[in-house]
């Protein structure tokens, strides 16, 4: 229901529904699911997907998810319909539609991507707990369970250390986890792109990590709207509590373009 909204956020909402074509971006990982400790157990929150089930379809209207997560892994865990457009690997992997080309890495890449991960292997084997996901493009220190917070704060500036001197890579830093690409992507490039493929007159766009600020830096506030899910400074207009609260956010767009 639309009383459970911020009165700036249900008139931007307004405004936003309002327009004859927009997109509804978001990213997976705390915003549509709760956060977790394992990448794997991650699922949506219903009221989360039954919403964006709704506006799936509706005329004018583009859905898209917008992940770190790979994308095979985020199809896995969000199961979105077919008609969601999705951005993996914070855009260096992409979905606009059936026939999608794969992510194909040069010799290059493949070489500066097999040294990152030996790097990051050593560092995380010398920290219980943590481990190192592998993505297409980039392999990823995570840190969430190790024993400690001096301990997730040590194997991070370890890997920064190691790495800081190399070519090719980028690095970059998310909730608990440090990441190293050999493709140069980010959220807000993944919006620019979808913004171009649908030709969405506004964007909605929410998000809840540092990784998320990139996209929030790219939008219009005449026409757009960017909504930071939890706490922590941003540079989005809006903020919402917590996954909890997406699903009223989804439910009044659904229900303003009927």
């Amino acid at each position: 229901m639309t009383d459970r909204l911020a009165p700036d956020l249900e008139r931007a909402l307004r405004d936003f529904a309002a327009r004859d074509t927009v997109l509804v971006a978001l990213d997976f990982d705390g915003v549509v699911s709760e956060l977790v400790d394992r990448a794997e157990d991650a699922r949506p929150v219903p009221a989360n997907a039954a919403a964006l089930r709704s506006l799936t379809g509706l005329p004018g209207v583009h859905t898209a998810l917008v992940s770190g997560r790979a994308l095979d892994s985020l199809i896995t865990v969000a199961t979105p319909p077919d008609s969601t457009l999705l951005i993996g690997s914070h855009g260096a992997e992409r979905r606009l539609g059936p026939d999608a080309p794969p992510l194909e890495l040069d010799q290059d890449q493949r070489a500066a991507l097999a040294d990152v991960g030996t790097v990051l292997e050593e560092i995380a084997a010398r920290y219980p707990d943590s481990w190192v996901e592998h993505k297409p493009a980039g392999r990823v220190l995570q840190v969430r369970l190790a024993a400690t917070e001096e301990a997730k704060r040590q194997a991070v500036a370890e890997a920064e250390a190691a790495l800081a001197d190399r070519e090719g890579i980028y690095p970059g830093h998310g909730k608990d986890v440090y990441e190293v690409s050999v493709v140069r992507a980010d959220k807000g490039q993944g919006l620019e792109l979808l913004r171009r493929a649908t030709g969405a007159e506004a964007v909605l766009f929410a998000g809840d990590d540092v990784t998320d600020e990139h996209g929030f830096a790219r939008l219009d506030p005449r026409t757009d709207v960017g909504i930071k899910v939890g706490d922590g400074p941003t540079a989005a207009r809006f903020r919402i509590g917590g996954p909890a609260g997406l699903a009223a956010v989804l439910e009044a767009v659904a229900r303003w373009r009927r």
